[in-house]
């Protein structure tokens, strides 16, 4: 007994260290990249390797990208072009996954295999359609247009996500809605909707994050320099003759603050739908 008891806390131990050292491995891309921001390009260049430590730290940097750079012009870019389209592609993934949950139509099977098959072609092989139309419509390099093409992206896999997560709320309660005079949408959205918060918020992080993370069509389909977004803002730090890396290390970390900032305010309510009580089959 005493033998098993010591097997146990050997291999709890080893456990720990193993985690420990995943966490290090894990941190270390991100401490080099604060330390980085912390320095200036003479003392980058004269260091060798990782100095845990650095001599003079100072947060100039991130005082001088703002001066130095439109940053707040790419970050309102940003905002308004991902934000809008997670709000529109979830509203739209929310109608179309219900629909999908509770209806059965002709072609309903080939509708659900279309979208997932729609996340297969390269992303590089739709720039110059999505151009084209844009064009065509006169709305290339507007934000409006740059929304609309993120919307788009995040459609059809959060369609999915809300319709696996419809399929596990019991029907019974669209079926007592409809015997009160509930109609089909005052169901879904009074209903339904609240039932599903989890999954609402985990699609919601899903297509923030796949849109703030975006850059090739951001470069491309906006020309102008006032209607790019932060991810374009990280290039521009590197170009064939120099690279500011203090520069570039600030605004990555200036640029994955609004993403926190969703999933610590998102992740509250995620924790309080999965903990609240529903009907389920």
């Amino acid at each position: 007994m005493n033998n098993k008891k010591h097997n146990q806390r050997i291999i709890s131990g080893l456990s720990y260290v193993v985690l420990v050292l995943c966490c290090l491995i894990v941190l270390l891309p991100l401490s080099w990249m604060v330390i980085t921001s912390l320095k200036s390009m003479q003392d980058i260049t004269l260091s060798k390797g990782l100095d845990l430590f650095p001599s003079g730290p100072s947060i100039a940097n991130f005082i001088n990208i703002w001066k130095d750079y439109p940053i707040a012009t790419y970050f309102k870019n940003s905002i308004l072009s991902v934000g809008g389209s997670t709000i529109i592609g979830v509203f739209c993934a929310s109608l179309c996954g219900y629909a999908l949950s509770r209806y059965t139509f002709k072609g309903k099977e080939f509708l659900l295999k279309f979208l997932l098959v729609t996340q297969m072609f390269p992303a590089v092989m739709k720039i110059i359609p999505y151009y084209k139309i844009l064009v065509t419509v006169h709305l290339n390099n507007t934000i409006t247009g740059l929304m609309i093409v993120y919307a788009s992206f995040t459609i059809p896999f959060c369609t999915w996500m809300m319709y696996g997560y419809f399929k596990s709320i019991s029907t019974v309660l669209d079926e007592a809605a409809r015997v009160d005079g509930c109609s089909a949408f005052y169901t879904f959205w009074k209903i339904i909707l609240p039932l599903a918060l989890p999954g609402l918020v985990a699609t919601t992080i899903y297509a923030f994050l796949q849109n703030w993370n975006e850059y090739m069509f951001a470069s491309v389909l906006m020309s102008a320099d006032a209607k790019k977004t932060i991810t374009y803002a990280i290039s521009t730090m590197a170009d064939a003759y120099k690279i500011q890396w203090n520069y570039l290390m600030c605004i990555a970390i200036v640029s994955s603050i609004p993403t926190l900032i969703v999933f610590i305010v998102l992740q509250k309510h995620l924790i309080a739908g999965m903990t609240a009580g529903a009907v389920k089959e």
